[in-house]
């Protein structure tokens, strides 16, 4: 497992990376930045990682960091996205790959905007 460290506009967050072949392939890329994009309660930009899902999942848990293959996208949930039905199930565009877990403080992710730099690096 990776410690990261996740800084979008003036916040900051801690969080891990499961021990998965592509969560490590990420793992060993970074840093990495881009721009953020918003959907709902979801912060997602393109990495420079191409890769499919090896276990796809159509939906994920608040705090939950997932790669979205169409996008090459790193995503963050941290809250329902606009085709989310309820707080406890929340629903990507389409199928993600989990990868990872925000810790703690992601609900400070509502403050970041699109069009903020979002950066990823090795805690």
């Amino acid at each position: 497992m990776g410690k990261i460290k996740i800084t979008a506009g003036d916040v900051s967050i801690e969080a891990e990376l499961k021990d998965t072949k592509l969560a490590n392939k990420i793992l060993e890329a970074l840093p990495l930045e881009g721009v953020a994009n918003t959907w709902g309660y979801e912060i997602y930009f393109s990495i420079p990682i191409e890769a499919k899902a090896e276990h796809p999942r159509k939906s994920v848990k608040i705090g939950d960091l997932a790669y979205w293959p169409p996008g090459n996208a790193f995503c963050l949930f941290y809250g329902r996205t606009p085709i989310s039905a309820t707080d406890e199930e929340i629903l990507p565009a389409s199928e993600v790959e989990v990868i990872g877990k925000m810790k703690r403080g992601f609900e400070k992710l509502k403050k970041v905007r699109s069009g903020q730099l979002v950066k990823i690096e090795k805690a």
